[in-house]
């Protein structure tokens, strides 16, 4: 299929009315889409002008013009030599079908973007890197601090390019930032981004439970990334939603380890944290278990209180709370627990209690990136708004990273798990060690 079909054309109107109302009737806003990259890879939008009309087209342009309420996406003419190769692709020489499947009003060549913006009193743009695949705004805003610091490079983003070109010919248009409203619209999700998330935490689940069941002592780390990377592919994603991370021992430390290429030691834990694309929305998961199958005494009393706790949040968290008042309920709830866990060491103990007398555990938005946008501190949690649930545990003194994370949607009543078939019990993750997995039938060469 050379269009998406998770949402209807009526979806993305919505979300533009949205903007719409917000934008008034004298401005303009304008998105680019995401470049071709000049790879045989498979192309991924950028989330924001995916969010407004599903378009998976290299180099197309969408303007939401305020002042007619009409909205015009801007794509590359028909190319048939490379669709023999390739396969269709929407393009500006069909508009009546691309109007169609899109619910665009407008379907227009590149060159009519200039003078369809002319005489705009306002221009919205977003000021912010634009998500692509795998990139969150922290990465973007890492790789940015990276290039600005190397004297060979210096070049303007494609974003800031692009806009220079818009700001060009309308020079005397106020700019204001498009990034505040999109993050507004994409922090709750509509039920269809709700079934995308959940089938994206079905298959992560999954896919953990496949790789516990592979583990044994001697395989590498990518071996175990094999197993989720075959359940997301089966499973109808797109692929990966970010890089895994499957750490094991010592490497655990490093919270967002990538390299995956040691090998796996008795004895010793792995956590794996991998969630796939699934129509353009991902997941979030970490679980952690032993490689040869039994906690260890320290490994059990660290990760079982953190599960523990993990426990006490998921039934405490509803709609209507603040961040820092369910935080502080579930401090309440575990502090029990917390006076009589049997920890062999102070500094566990002082561990744990800095983890339950922070707001750690409500860590990030997750959406169309795994990081996903939109602030959401400040405000009563609201029924559609999706985030990673994930205590996490340091012990300096001895470089010890202790973690376990679901993605959980708040409902009108309480939290849905997005990544509860992942199992949390100590116990019942133990039976699952090296029970028959994956790579016991097709053993890594």
């Amino acid at each position: 299929m050379h269009y998406q079909t998770h949402f209807p054309p009526t979806e993305f109107a919505q979300r533009r009315a949205q903007i719409f109302h917000a934008i008034g009737n004298q401005a303009v806003a304008v998105l680019p889409g995401a470049a071709a990259t000049g790879a045989f890879d498979l192309f991924r939008q950028t989330n924001d002008f995916y969010y407004l009309c599903g378009v998976e087209v290299p180099h197309a342009y969408l303007l939401l013009d305020g002042r007619t309420q009409q909205t015009t996406l801007y794509l590359p003419p028909h190319d048939a030599k490379h669709e023999r190769s390739e396969g269709a692709q929407l393009h500006a020489d069909a508009p009546e079908l691309v109007c169609q499947l899109t619910g665009v009003d407008v379907v227009k060549p590149h060159a009519a973007l200039r003078e369809d913006v002319r005489g705009a009193a306002t221009l919205y743009t977003r000021h912010k890197a634009a998500e692509g695949k795998e990139a969150c705004q922290d990465t973007l805003r890492y790789a940015a601090q990276q290039a600005a610091a190397d004297p060979w490079d210096g070049r303007p983003s494609p974003e800031a390019h692009f806009y220079a070109k818009l700001e060009a010919f309308l020079p005397h248009a106020e700019r204001c930032d498009l990034c505040p409203l999109l993050e507004s619209l994409r922090l709750i999700k509509s039920e269809r981004e709700l079934a995308l998330m959940r089938r994206a935490g079905e298959l992560s689940a999954a896919a953990v439970v496949a790789a516990i069941r592979s583990s044994q002592p001697g395989l590498m780390e990518y071996h175990l990334g094999a197993v989720p990377d075959y359940v997301y592919l089966a499973g109808g994603a797109n692929g990966p939603g970010y890089r895994p991370i499957i750490a094991g021992g010592d490497n655990i430390w490093n919270a967002h380890y990538f390299r995956n290429n040691c090998p796996l030691k008795p004895g010793e834990l792995v956590l794996m944290d991998y969630a796939p694309d699934c129509g353009n929305y991902t997941s979030d998961i970490g679980r952690m278990w032993p490689v040869n199958g039994r906690y260890s005494p320290t490994q059990r009393e660290l990760y079982g209180f953190v599960v523990e706790y993990h426990k006490v949040l998921l039934q405490i968290i509803r709609p209507g709370k603040l961040v820092r008042e369910l935080a502080a309920e579930g401090a309440e709830r575990i502090r029990p627990t917390l006076e009589t866990w049997p920890f062999s060491k102070p500094a566990y103990r002082a561990a744990a209690a800095k983890m339950v007398e922070s707001e750690v555990a409500f860590t990030h938005p997750v959406g169309m990136a795994v990081h996903d946008v939109g602030t959401y501190r400040e405000e009563p949690l609201q029924p559609g708004f999706v985030f990673a649930l994930d205590p996490q545990l340091w012990v300096p003194e001895e470089r010890l990273y202790i973690r376990v994370e679901d993605t959980v949607a708040i409902t009108a009543t309480g939290v849905e798990s997005h990544t509860a078939a992942a199992p949390l019990e100590l116990d019942e993750v133990e039976a699952l060690v090296g029970c028959g997995g994956m790579l016991s039938t097709f053993p890594p060469q």
